[in-house]
């Protein structure tokens, strides 16, 4: 080995694995797995940011937030395109060193400037774009990481590595709002509680008052990246066998089910990491403003979504290497259509009553996504049209443009919510996708006959 470059790698000889490429790739998996938790936390902090930055004196629209919210859902998505790639182009050490690295920009810069009220809409919003490097780096982890394992670990390794990685996004929805409350380095900022009314923000008479810290929702995760970064600098490894040129790696796009598995895996990762986005602000916008609502609803609720979908997101790989990734798929896809228009009934609240409810079932669709997760992915570790060299890159593609879910979903509830104070539009036209993503399914993987049976 030369500069972390491995030049033979069998992992699906046994005696290989067993002797050599088993604790090769547990080493890889467990810095990537932290580095890709840090990476949605980074992508999804503006999830967690929003919600209090009008009460610590900041002056957004509903539109404005919702904007702030889905900005690196738009730029995520498109460097996954690129992260795509580069592990068969550099190798999976450098693409993470480079990766973790490019977190500190935005962390550093948002910690500087969130502690003025009177930093301009413009500025966060050119923050939230560069935030999208955290959205780019999952592509580069899964397709590295799938390189290391043998066909009949995939589901498992893969569905840790995407499971735990995506525990970031309830990890900074958890923690942000204990850890504001906390003067770690800085001036405070006084919050006063208050709510919307019409889309702008009106400061309750009489409401809660006390002194908050944004930027320490910032400072406590420069540290951790700076670690990471260095773990992946000294420990990581790059496979030399997975080494493709570009012009080689394009090739994917000549393959049918290519695009096949990106529209299903845009059913599942887009609607989980879009919904997870979108999630503290709808709660917000559609409970926070009644009378009964306690004061910090979202964000005390909001991070449980993401976090069953994570957990449960290794039991669908689990499932699928079981059953068949397109059995568990298409029940699980069946349980978020049901669940989707469920949730509808608890969209127009008179009152706190109906909250347990609304939450409930929108937690049962990140159940569902997190489920669709994991078997979707299993099911590109064992399409036969995908051999060990391409099936990385193609993990890649699949979830970059599935990523796009996570500008798509805040911008869509955006609309519906400033027409109609609810997300139910969005959420019909999300079902009817899910409609025609199950009989895509059928087609080419359920249907007798069909070249992926049983995938």
């Amino acid at each position: 080995m030369k500069s972390g470059w491995i030049d033979k790698w069998e992992p699906e000889d046994a005696s290989f694995w067993e002797a050599t490429g088993k604790k090769i790739a547990i080493k890889n998996l467990v810095i990537s797995i932290p580095a890709l938790h840090l990476a949605f936390l980074v992508w999804l902090l503006w999830s967690a940011i929003v919600v209090n930055m009008n009460a610590a004196g900041f002056d957004f629209t509903v539109g404005e937030l919702f904007w702030l919210t889905a900005i690196p859902g738009l730029t995520g998505p498109t460097l996954r395109i690129a992260h795509s790639f580069l592990p068969s182009l550099i190798g999976g050490r450098l693409t993470h060193v480079l990766a973790v690295g490019s977190l500190l920009v935005p962390l550093v810069w948002l910690y500087i400037v969130i502690q003025d009220v009177s930093t301009p809409w413009s500025t966060f919003m050119i923050i939230g774009a560069l935030a999208g490097f955290g959205g780019g780096n999952f592509a580069s982890s899964m397709s590295n990481i799938s390189s290391f394992f043998p066909t009949s670990r995939q589901g498992l390794a893969l569905g840790l590595n995407a499971g735990l990685g995506n525990l970031g996004v309830s990890t900074v929805q958890l923690v942000t709002p204990m850890i504001i409350g906390v003067g770690i380095a800085g001036s405070s900022m006084v919050y006063r509680g208050g709510k919307f009314v019409d889309g702008e923000w009106i400061t309750t008479t009489g409401g809660i008052v006390r002194d908050v810290w944004l930027q320490s929702g910032l400072l406590i995760w420069i540290i951790p990246t700076a670690i990471v970064f260095l773990a992946a600098l000294f420990f990581m490894n790059s496979l030399r066998t997975f080494s493709l040129p570009l012009n080689e790696q394009m090739a994917i796009f000549k393959l049918k089910h290519t695009w096949v598995m990106t529209w299903l895996y845009t059913m599942a990762f887009g609607s989980f990491i879009g919904y997870a986005a979108a999630f503290p602000l709808t709660i917000k916008l559609v409970y926070g403003g009644l009378d009964d609502a306690p004061d910090g609803l979202a964000l005390r609720f909001a991070f449980l979504g993401p976090l069953v979908g994570s957990i449960i997101r290794p039991i669908g790989g689990w499932l699928a290497d079981k059953y068949t990734g397109a059995r568990v798929t298409l029940v699980s896809g069946i349980g978020l259509i049901i669940s989707s228009l469920a949730v509808t009934r608890f969209t127009h609240p008179t009152s706190m009553d109906s909250f347990p409810a609304f939450l409930g079932i929108f937690l049962m669709m990140f159940v569902f996504t997190g489920f669709l997760n994991g078997s979707t992915f299993r099911m590109i570790g064992v399409i036969k049209e995908f051999d060990f060299r391409t099936r990385g890159p193609v993990l890649g593609w699949t979830s970059a443009v599935a990523a796009f879910g996570a500008f798509i979903i805040p911008i869509v509830f955006k609309g519906a919510i400033e027409s109609t104070d609810a997300p139910d539009q969005g959420l019909y036209g999300f079902v009817v996708f899910y409609v025609v993503s199950l009989v895509i399914l059928w087609w080419f993987y359920l249907r007798k006959g069909s070249s992926e049976y049983g995938a």
